[in-house]
């Protein structure tokens, strides 16, 4: 299940998030959203986990959970229909 978490602090690492995600589950994978000129985070990024009881559990923990200074949002990922 991919999920997008949003309102990241802005010094938060994908390592760091992805530890965060971590305790509920295995991380397939985790993408933090940077900006191509700055290289500076855009404050929100993509987890993947492949056990959906598992990102579930991630997101009831973690969603409105204050991390560094900033109360993240966690949800679903839409799937892009391109």
């Amino acid at each position: 299940m991919k999920l997008l978490i949003r309102n990241l602090d802005r010094l938060t690492t994908e390592e760091e998030l992805k530890g965060l995600f971590q305790e509920y589950g295995t991380v397939q994978s985790c993408n933090l959203v940077m900006d191509r000129d700055s290289g500076a985070s855009k404050g929100f990024g993509f987890i993947e986990m492949p056990k959906s009881g598992e990102a579930k559990a991630a997101i009831k923990h973690l969603n409105h959970k204050t991390i560094g200074s900033n109360k993240i949002r966690v949800k679903k990922a839409e799937d892009k229909n391109t």
